[in-house]
């Protein structure tokens, strides 16, 4: 009889409990009624791939210093130099440290006048930080394009270079945490700058203006004439996705930047039901270019890919309702059940002539 009385206490209190779950999941969801929504898991998953300098996010695999060298020659060298000395437009990433700040821990010629310029393994702290921009990021046309153990065989072909590990070596998941002991300036961290204050915290209180605040912020500076070009036209080398392609360097500045209240404004009533239109208002071209991968496949790919299949609209239709991944890559893309179905269709259907 205890028993049975217990077994219904039990379950009385569990229902109670999920009730009150259910009860407070509801609130939550409805403070803000019709405004965004919960992150699907393979949503997170697809973005959550930071990887901090405790090594935490790092993924396994393994990479040689071999593999790194065919990688690099083909995809980074064009930007970055054979050797790391970068082109005219980056950075060089080699060179400026020796065998004793790898034994200290401290980049010496930091501080010497002797040095014409700060690279990158001069100036990074953490071998994570390397790995995690490198995967993220690169190459520059195509970021994300990297396999993890690709990353880890490029990360490891740079770190050769700088003589950090032998010119023969495997750099993985299991032994990045002893390379970080070698990193030339892993002791270079500071906290004793403006953003940090005497406690150690972060200085992120700001007093906002109250008195005599300035009405308008003005540019105090600006690229003189003669500079301008000087590395050629900066628009064709940005990354061929976004909504800017960078400023024409060929071209006088222009009297004013866009953005998107600009576009919103210029838009009219008639461009808005063109697909071109549809695509601006829609923000597609966030992910999507017309012929190069951006965040998503090229409008050029999805044409490619469906061509000549009869149910091609109605797949479309769905997966840019529903959301999906798997098809182009990890990177999901999310549902767009709030825009409706005419202007779906009318997307879909001009996407697909590869336009």
């Amino acid at each position: 009889m205890t028993n049975k009385l217990t077994s219904k206490v039990t379950k009385a209190l569990v229902l109670a409990g999920l009730s009150t779950v259910l009860i407070g999941t509801a609130v939550a969801q409805s403070k803000y009624s019709g405004i965004g929504r919960d992150a699907t898991k393979a949503e997170v998953a697809a973005w959550d791939i930071d990887v901090r300098p405790d090594f935490k996010g790092l993924p396994a695999g393994s990479g040689t210093t071999l593999r790194g060298q065919e990688v690099w020659e083909g995809r980074c060298a064009s930007c970055h130099g054979t050797f790391g000395e970068s082109n005219e437009v980056f950075t060089p990433i080699v060179g400026g440290t020796t065998k004793d700040d790898i034994k200290t821990g401290r980049v010496a010629s930091l501080t010497s006048e002797k040095q014409p310029q700060r690279t990158t393994l001069m100036k990074v702290a953490t071998v994570s930080t390397l790995w995690d921009y490198i995967y993220r990021a690169m190459p520059w046309n195509a970021p994300r394009t990297l396999s993890v153990d690709d990353t880890y065989a490029v990360l490891g072909y740079i770190l050769s270079m700088a003589e950090i590990v032998p010119d023969e070596f495997t750099l993985s998941d299991k032994n990045i945490a002893d390379v970080q002991k070698l990193m030339p300036n892993r002791n270079g961290m500071t906290q004793a700058h403006g953003m940090w204050n005497e406690g150690g915290k972060p200085d992120v209180k700001a007093t906002a203006c109250m008195s005599d605040c300035s009405k308008h912020v003005t540019i105090g500076s600006f690229l003189p004439d003669y500079a301008r070009n000087a590395h050629e036209n900066l628009a064709l080398q940005n990354r061929p996705y976004g909504p800017y392609r960078g400023v024409d360097t060929t071209k006088p500045p222009v009297a004013k930047l866009p953005g998107k209240g600009l576009m919103a404004v210029n838009m009219s009533a008639a461009d808005s039901i063109t697909p071109e239109g549809l695509f601006k208002k829609h923000n597609c071209a966030t992910c999507h270019a017309p012929a190069s991968r951006a965040i998503g496949p090229a409008i050029s790919e999805v044409a490619a890919k469906y061509k000549g299949q009869a149910d091609a609209v109605k797949k479309l239709h769905d997966k840019v309702k529903v959301g999906g991944a798997g098809v182009w890559g990890a990177i999901p893309m999310p549902p767009h059940a709030h825009v409706p179905e005419g202007d779906i269709d009318v997307l879909v259907k001009w996407m697909l002539t590869g336009k």
